[in-house]
């Protein structure tokens, strides 16, 4: 008996070079002669397994995923990460998130290509940017993997049957669009056990087993502590904006004399690679110094993307407009009121300045979540634990036109500067007990927030109001050796000489 174990033994390695050579027949009658010798599947040969997988099964093998025409630029951190995260067992739905324009698609593809050789039956890219329905998302996911169509009803079932053994990555894009079908997502996974997926999306899917990875921005130079030129030109929104200038203007570098202005240019875009690429595609007829002083309104400036690339990213509006119009009519309120927040802000100041009108009918809390999830805000640094909420600029720009168009930008920034003069002057006493040092860091933070209400109030000539901030920081500005913009503060909010004085209190 132990000899027919012995053989068949021997049998099962041999058919690991048939797999590999393709010699199927020879393979055949192989595995034959073994279920002579009774071999049962328990005792079946891990080496015949993989040889099946690796080579005799190729013929199976999915490989659907389209091939960037560029190199990822930039993301060798996040591919590295993402990779990671895709080959731990125990994650199996890994969502990438970020904003409109931030790169999930190329990123994921390029995550896709470089973990093929783990999955033995292959890969298949879906997308998903002009489907609505969870039944269309269906449908698409299965035309995709070559499958025929069946009745609606049966097309999930055909589809986990099609998927059951099969050790495969799925790449789901654009997933933001149809995010009624995430639900569908954790019972696939269920029945189908050696099956990844990997979405990119806006918005995090919320459902059971799901992992997610943010996409952050291209890192950019720090424009109040520029280092060397050539150090400047391997920050990876440097050199995206390089590679996609020069494949219009071939010997476009980057120097000396313009290596601060392309890094300001960056820095301005919010290292947003979608607006980057944009902003270079007028190398050629801008120089970059021009460009920079064109981009003080990029919105109106960044309208000119390839024909070949999708409608929602020929322009940076279409792209945020895109996310913007998924929102519900509350997150939509929301989001608008938010933009006036220069910098970022806390919970607390959100509540208070969006709630400000009397028509938002859901707590703010529950709507800052959700434009969280959806990309649209992201969390900063978290100081004296207290969460800062910050938007993009180019985001908030987009957002301030809303609101604008709404007629809400009075009556929000109204609230804004109210907030922001009772901040200060709840400050002021505490600048000098014992909660100095938190409301010196508090200030700090909300710095550009400050100045923004006081430019609105010189505005609306609510002169007092405007003392009133300024004098409510003057030991902020001395203590924190700021003399110089607290000076330009106070003149700022004083009127100009010859105009009618106003009563001011006599600590200002």
């Amino acid at each position: 008996m132990s000899r027919l174990w012995k053989d068949a033994r021997f049998l099962r390695i041999s058919l690991v070079p048939y797999f590999r050579c393709g010699e199927r027949d020879r393979a055949t009658s192989t595995e034959i002669e073994i279920d002579r010798i009774h071999m049962s599947s328990k005792h079946s040969s891990k080496q015949t397994f993989e040889a099946r997988r690796s080579a005799g099964s190729s013929h199976r093998q999915i490989h659907q995923v389209p091939l960037p025409f560029t190199t990822l630029i930039g993301r060798e951190h996040e591919v590295q990460q993402v990779c990671t995260l895709l080959m731990n067992p125990d994650v199996r739905l890994l969502t990438v998130t970020g904003p409109g324009g931030i790169g999930k698609t190329r990123l994921a593809l390029q995550v896709a290509l470089d973990v093929q050789h783990t999955f033995p039956d292959g890969y298949c890219f879906v997308p998903l940017a002009h489907i609505d329905t969870p039944q269309q998302a269906v449908l698409t996911i299965a035309q995709s993997l070559g499958l025929s169509e069946t009745r609606k009803r049966l097309q999930f079932e055909h589809l986990k049957s099609f998927l059951r053994d099969k050790h495969l990555l799925l790449l789901l894009d654009n997933f933001e669009q149809v995010l009624a079908a995430a639900a569908l997502l954790p019972e696939l996974l269920s029945a189908c056990p050696t099956l990844k997926i990997l979405v990119t999306s806006r918005a995090v899917l919320r459902v059971q087993g799901e992992y997610e990875f943010l996409v952050p921005p291209l890192a950019v130079p720090d424009l109040h502590h520029l280092p060397k030129y050539e150090t400047i030109e391997q920050f990876g929104a440097v050199m995206l904006f390089k590679q996609r200038a020069r494949a219009i203007q071939p010997d476009f570098q980057v120097t000396e004399e313009n290596a601060a202005i392309i890094a300001a240019i960056c820095a301005r875009l919010d290292g947003l690679p979608l607006a980057i690429e944009l902003a270079a595609a007028y190398s050629k007829l801008l120089p970059p110094r021009e460009l920079l002083s064109r981009l003080e309104k990029p919105l109106d400036v960044l309208t000119r993307g390839g024909p070949d690339a999708p409608v929602r990213q020929q322009t940076l509006r279409n792209t945020i407009s895109w996310s913007y119009e998924l929102l519900s009519t509350e997150e939509q309120r929301v989001f608008r009121r938010l933009s006036v927040f220069a910098g970022g802000c806390t919970l607390e100041a959100a509540e208070v300045v969006c709630t400000a009108p009397g028509d938002v009918t859901m707590p703010v809390m529950h709507v800052v979540a959700s434009l969280l999830d959806k990309s649209l805000l992201q969390p900063a640094k978290q100081e004296s634990d207290v969460w800062h909420l910050q938007m993009l600029e180019t985001i908030r720009e987009y957002g301030l036109e809303r609101l604008e168009e709404y007629g809400e930008l009075e009556i929000t920034m109204h609230a804004h500067a109210t907030y922001y003069l009772g901040l200060a002057e709840q400050a002021e006493p505490a600048l000098l007990d014992m909660k100095q040092i938190r409301w010196l860091e508090r200030l700090e933070r909300e710095r550009d927030n400050l100045w923004a209400a006081l430019h609105w109030l010189v505005e609306c000539n609510e002169t007092e109001a405007a003392l009133r901030l300024a004098g409510a920081l003057g030991w902020f500005w001395f203590l924190r050796g700021f003399v110089s913009e607290g000076r330009s503060f106070l003149e700022h909010a004083l009127p100009p000489s010859g105009e009618g004085g106003t009563s001011v209190s006599p600590q200002v």
